[in-house]
């Protein structure tokens, strides 16, 4: 588990919204947006980085750039974790998938070893692994290779779900030669505007565009 530290209300600058969204019946908003991967597509993949992992590495950088992101509440009250976990789907063979959780490190090389390691146990394995409330502080990612989409929206429990989650399409090559896919990211609105959304897609961009300094 990640350390936290609790939000005064009485002083966070977002208490009104906080106030205001939490009693909404439907909370939540999903962005979707596109990114741009030809970096990771044309110098990280042919120099055997994995897209799937440095995609979810993108992500966890986001998160982890947008404070936010990193908010979750019980109640009345508000925490920040110091860190996130990621909770990506792990397909296995036949129709079905598992959960699998994965520690954020911002070096690539670390995370990306650690990463593999949790998909391969996760992969092997038969319990779902789902998350049924004992934790807060991850984050849900979940990646739809089959489809080009133009919108998402997630399953939730209840308005008191608070668990950001991203999910991204197909990698798409336009005629130009650039590389490009789907994200969307679905947030509960008493923690996070759409000012942290566009945050998150910057910082994210910014880690996939590292593969071309990288190559």
């Amino acid at each position: 588990m990640n350390g936290a530290r609790e939000i005064d209300l009485a002083t966070w600058s977002r208490s009104g919204q906080f106030n205001l969204f939490r009693t909404y019946d439907r909370p939540h908003f999903a962005t979707t947006a596109r990114v741009d991967v030809t970096a990771l597509m044309t110098k990280g993949k042919p120099a055997g980085v994995s897209p799937y992992r440095a995609f979810i590495h993108a992500i966890g950088t986001g998160i982890h750039a947008v404070p936010a992101l990193k908010m979750r509440f019980t109640g009345n009250s508000v925490v920040e974790y110091d860190g996130i976990s990621l909770s990506a789907t792990v397909p296995r063979p036949g129709d079905t998938f598992g959960y699998c959780y994965i520690s954020y490190y911002p070096d690539w090389s670390r995370f990306d070893e650690s990463c593999k390691a949790a998909i391969d146990e996760t992969a092997k394995g038969t319990d779902l692994g789902a998350n049924t409330g004992q934790r807060f502080d991850v984050a849900y990612l979940s990646c739809l290779p089959w489809l080009d989409f133009t919108a998402l929206d997630n399953a939730l429990p209840g308005p008191e779900d608070c668990i950001p989650r991203f999910s991204w399409g197909k990698f798409m090559e336009a005629a130009d030669g650039r590389w490009s896919c789907a994200v969307a990211v679905q947030v509960h609105h008493a923690l996070v505007d759409g000012l942290q959304v566009g945050q998150f897609f910057e910082a994210a961009q910014v880690c996939l565009n590292r593969f071309a300094d990288d190559a």
